[in-house]
């Protein structure tokens, strides 16, 4: 048995102890949220998003050296599992926001932030695989889409090609892998899983965005001849289309089969869900599709709605942690 899998001694766990890996989509599904927000011109609202996701990634950074640091055997374990390269996705995407905001220099630093943890991360989460895995098993796709993601609005942004050429590299990279995870990938997760089964098109839906981002950086800095271009182009409808379809199977599969409590992984059907409406809305764009903008939009609301719904459940599920911890202490105290 694993050190970490062992129960805590009494009085040694901390509230830090208890963020699990997963709880990095958490980070993801607010910076895409305020993502959509502010494509949608919603500039005070997108930056109570963007605020909120700085303090979760900081926090979440110190939980993620400090055990890298100090407790190096529950490191290795936490990056055993496919949770573990939402660090790499939650920079990209934060680094995203910062970049479409202006602030390039930020997005820079984020972004070779995610190269240098990415491989680190894949190779611990890879060499786990097994068959049936649920959905989780897709981040691999998600964090090496978003440094395509991150890497084309920058080049476009700064005007700087290699990082365009760079982010083709990985976004056709991303779409091998996702192609690889979906053989392993266990189809009852649909009906059973605890959230991270939304991840089956979440990972689609960060493609189509990548395609699409690589659209307007050939256009920003002409990187791409008109056959590249179309190909791109192509690729991001198509990689849409999919992922809306995805996104009717599994809310039909969630009125079949509702899952209603709390659960982290909860944030992994939030992320694909403002994912998808960001993608939407920027396919649109690329492709010279102005109808898209509509349905985007309303995707962009229903993703804060069900950012709210998990963030109370969330709040709640703490709050239930930690009224069950001072009863047991106060029953330990009593045994005494």
């Amino acid at each position: 048995m694993h050190r970490d899998d062992r129960p805590d001694a009494p009085g040694t766990r901390t509230p830090w102890s208890l963020i699990p890996p997963a709880a990095g989509a958490a980070v993801m599904a607010t910076g895409i949220v305020s993502v959509g927000l502010h494509l949608l011109g919603v500039d005070v609202l997108s930056a109570v998003f963007l605020v909120l996701d700085v303090a979760l990634w900081v926090l979440l950074g110190l939980v993620f050296c400090g055990r890298l640091l100090r407790d190096r055997s529950r490191w290795e374990h936490d990056a055993d599992t496919p949770a573990a390269l939402t660090a790499v996705a939650a920079t990209s995407v934060l680094g995203t926001r910062l970049t479409l905001e202006g602030w390039l220099t930020a997005g820079e630093v984020l972004l070779g932030a995610a190269v240098l943890l990415w491989p680190v991360l894949f190779v611990f989460v890879v060499r786990h695989w097994g068959p049936r895995m649920p959905g989780g098993v897709f981040i691999t796709c998600v964090a090496t889409q978003s440094i395509a993601v991150l890497g084309a609005t920058l080049s476009a942004a700064a005007h700087v090609a290699w990082l365009g050429y760079a982010a083709l590299v990985f976004f056709f990279g991303g779409l091998v892998v996702y192609a690889a995870a979906f053989v392993r990938f266990d189809l009852r997760q649909v009906l059973t899983g605890a959230g991270d089964h939304w991840v089956v098109g979440g990972a689609l839906a960060i493609s189509a965005l990548a395609a699409a981002r690589l659209v307007l950086a050939g256009r920003a800095g002409g990187l791409w001849n008109d056959e590249n271009t179309d190909v791109l182009r192509f690729l991001a409808g198509l990689l849409l289309a999919l992922d809306l379809t995805w996104y009717v199977v599994l809310c039909v599969a969630e009125l079949v089969r509702p899952r209603l409590a709390y659960d982290v992984r909860r944030w992994s059907t939030v992320f694909p869900m403002g994912m998808t409406a960001v993608a939407t809305l920027t396919v649109g764009v690329a492709v010279e599709t102005g109808w898209l903008h509509g349905p985007g939009r309303v995707l962009v609301w229903i993703a804060v709605a069900a950012w709210l719904v998990t963030a109370a459940g969330a709040l709640r599920s703490v709050g239930s942690a930690r009224a069950a911890g001072a009863t047991g202490a106060l029953r330990s105290t009593g045994r005494r």
